[in-house]
């Protein structure tokens, strides 16, 4: 976990790597739950044994969006700062899914920091992830997520 303790910390950083978290799995439940919560019931993210049949995986794989889907744990698990009056998600530049997930896999997330820009009341920060699975050679997730900070 790294702390920045202020946002003057968090500008002297922009165009550095700030953080890469521990592995965490990607289990079939989760890939289940997620399925159930989205509605996409795609065989390739849910059936087993057709998988291990028809899929070029092997296997059952995370859908892309779970993937994204994890920047928030990722985020939290990463990078704290002192407490804002308000922080808010405000959305995405750039996403791409070079590499699948397969099922059973762990993965990290890998964080640089972009750019920090002040904006009304506060600054809006601008992070590159790189979600990266143990053992693959590239990333599974890059995606550039901005988020705003108002003090």
């Amino acid at each position: 976990m790294r702390h920045i303790a202020s946002v003057a910390e968090l500008r002297e950083l922009v165009g550095q790597e700030i953080a890469v978290t521990d592995w965490f799995a990607i289990t079939q439940e989760r890939v289940n739950q997620f399925a159930d919560a989205t509605g996409d019931h795609q065989w390739i993210h849910l059936d087993v044994e057709r998988s291990k049949r028809e899929s070029p995986y092997g296997t059952t794989i995370a859908h892309g969006f779970l993937t994204l889907s994890l920047l928030p744990m990722i985020m939290q698990s990463a990078v704290s700062m002192p407490e804002a009056k308000l922080s808010v998600n405000y959305g995405l530049n750039k996403v791409r899914f070079p590499a699948p997930v397969p099922v059973g896999s762990k993965v990290r997330g890998r964080l640089s920091l972009k750019e920090v820009e002040d904006i009304e009341g506060g600054v809006q920060v601008t992070w590159l992830v790189a979600i990266e699975r143990e053992g693959g050679d590239k990333p599974v997730c890059v995606a550039e997520s901005i988020a705003r900070r108002y003090e």
